[in-house]
């Protein structure tokens, strides 16, 4: 039976009251001037315990939006932006989205190279950068043609406004945020756009070459927002989130305009690893909504001061990038309380959530099911050209409105990457998994990171799961290499960082113990050939495994 007509999930919709959201257009600085009407006084944005009401918040966006009209950027216009999660960069998403322009996310962490690319590619024009930061825009080897404004800000200009220096980048002009925003006037009304028009360009991470540039309209990010929130049951003006996923990456922004949306307090973590603060601001604004990655969950459980935090206003734990082992889930929810966990998943170019598990519903090692108005399929890796059974692993495809545009620039990777099936257009993942009998997405691996032992495939996160179970592994990853002796078969290496506890067993011992594990609990071609002890296995940004910088070292 063909998956698309079948569609098992939806037999849960009416079961967890999942209703399909209404298609809404309006741009997120229509949504932040309607809550600014009718609740001014409403808290939109916490940072360092101060608070900023959606009155205040909708004034220094206007604020923003003028000054980027006298600087001459119009709509279409492309805008980086070059901070961690402070108040200006949720300023400028709305400031952006008010004049009909386009955002793009520039990470802190990208070297000078890596930021005159992404500029190039994006053909950005202005860059608000925060000022700790915005020496790489002046280590750049080549000022980017299209760069005529760098805004520098500080991290401090909505608190103490504290004194800080600016870059010297040749032929641009070097403005600092409060002088330019300070004299402008707070009145803008949202200029009209449409729903296809880009919002903002997304970068991917570049894990398998340079970063592509993908680019969300405003339906794909806004009406994403109402996918993802109707599987967790969002209220309108209740919500409080602490979101530890950085606005530069999709996940960030996602939850930044999900609040914007629904009018509810955003609470800004500029450093997703600082346990000891977020654990400050769940005491302080006691949250609704959590959202983090299962390598900050797991940092969080460990801590002794989230143990003891009331979590009875929590309704939803959301957690994205990869599955929580069950280990972690069991974890977490001894400490939150049952039935609050949700795994979102996606990639940047769905805009990023395609598959959600509903709370009360959840399926340990899944990924959920498919958003409503998503439709997902389990493709042949071969060809992609057939469905798989029922059960049987392929590369995860999916359509709905949440798909992005394209690439910027790309034209040959956008026909790879959206192809029609059935007169539909789908999004190829590049995501290996299988769907059960009740419509649940189970992940077994990016194709990439797929290896083949003896013709049989090998899913690097089934491994690490059950890896993860020994109390010796706080965190582990399992990477291949050619085996140059039998071509067309990959060598399975396991990194592992030992637990607290364990830093000094003989290591002898715990490679013995590990191998002997695997060796009980899986085929013997899953079975690891080499065990390398790490002092702590590198992430990304985001705070996913970095397997791109553990290849490196083999």
């Amino acid at each position: 039976m063909q998956i698309e007509t079948v569609k098992p999930w939806l037999k849960f919709y009416e079961e967890l009251g999942i209703s399909t959201p209404d298609i809404d257009d309006r741009p997120v600085g229509s949504y932040v001037e309607k809550h600014a009407k009718e609740r001014p006084e409403a808290p939109a944005l916490a940072y360092m315990e101060s608070v900023m009401s959606y009155a205040e918040l909708n004034a220094a966006s206007n604020q923003l939006a003028n000054a980027f009209i006298a600087l001459g950027l119009k709509r279409g216009d492309v805008i980086g932006l070059h901070m961690p999660n402070i108040p200006q960069y949720v300023i400028a998403i709305i400031a952006i989205s008010k004049i009909g322009a386009i955002g793009t996310g520039l990470s802190p962490l990208l070297a000078p190279p890596e930021l005159a690319h992404q500029i190039n590619d994006g053909k950005v024009k202005a860059v608000i950068s925060l000022s700790d930061f915005s020496s790489a825009l002046e280590e750049m080897p080549e000022t980017p043609e299209s760069l005529k404004t760098v805004i520098v800000t500080g991290s401090a200009d909505f608190l103490t406004r504290a004194p800080f220096d600016c870059p010297n980048i040749k032929g641009v002009e070097i403005l600092p945020y409060l002088g330019l925003t300070d004299p402008a006037d707070d009145s803008f009304q949202q200029v009209g756009v449409d729903w296809n028009d880009t919002f903002m360009i997304q970068y991917t991470g570049g894990t398998t070459g340079k970063p592509k540039g993908a680019m969300l309209s405003h339906r794909n990010v806004m009406h994403n927002a109402a996918q993802t929130t109707s599987i967790n049951e969002w209220e309108e003006a209740r919500e409080t989130i602490i979101s530890a996923f950085p606005m530069f990456h999709i996940a960030g922004l996602s939850n930044a305009l999900s609040s914007a949306r629904y009018g509810g307090l955003l609470v800004l973590v500029p450093n997703p690893r600082d346990t000891d603060f977020i654990c400050q601001q769940i005491e302080t604004f006691p949250p609704t909504i959590l959202a983090g990655v299962p390598a900050l969950y797991d940092m969080m459980t460990a801590n002794p001061k989230f143990r003891q935090l009331d979590f009875s206003k929590l309704k939803t734990a959301l957690t994205g990038a990869a599955p929580l082992t069950c280990t972690s889930y069991t974890a977490l929810s001894a400490i939150i309380g049952e039935g609050k966990i949700s795994d979102v998943f996606g990639m940047t170019e769905t805009s990023p959530c395609y598959t959600g598990h509903p709370p009360k519903r959840y399926k340990i090692g899944s990924v959920g099911v498919p958003m409503p108005q998503v439709t997902v399929r389990i493709r042949d890796i071969e060809t992609g050209e057939k469905d798989m059974p029922i059960g049987e692993p392929g590369e995860i495809v999916c359509s709905g409105p949440q798909v992005m545009k394209g690439y910027l620039n790309l034209p040959e990777q956008t026909d790879h990457a959206l192809r029609y099936i059935d007169g539909e257009q789908y999004m190829f993942s590049g995501d290996v998994g299988y769907m059960d009998e009740d419509g649940y997405i189970f992940l077994c691996d990016r194709a990439k990171d797929m290896l083949i032992v003896g013709g049989y495939k090998v899913f690097s996160v089934e491994v690490e799961d059950k890896l993860c179970s020994l109390p010796e592994v706080a965190v582990c990853a399992v990477v291949g290499t050619k085996d140059k002796e039998r071509p067309g078969n990959d060598i399975v290496h396991l990194f592992v960082e030992l637990s607290p506890r364990h830093q000094n067993d003989s290591l002898q011992a715990t490679t013995e113990e590990i191998i002997q594990f695997c060796r009980e609990t899986m085929a013997p071609y899953k079975v690891p050939k080499h065990v390398h002890f790490i002092d702590s296995i590198p992430l990304t940004p985001v705070g996913k495994i970095d397997k791109k910088a553990l290849r490196q070292t083999l």
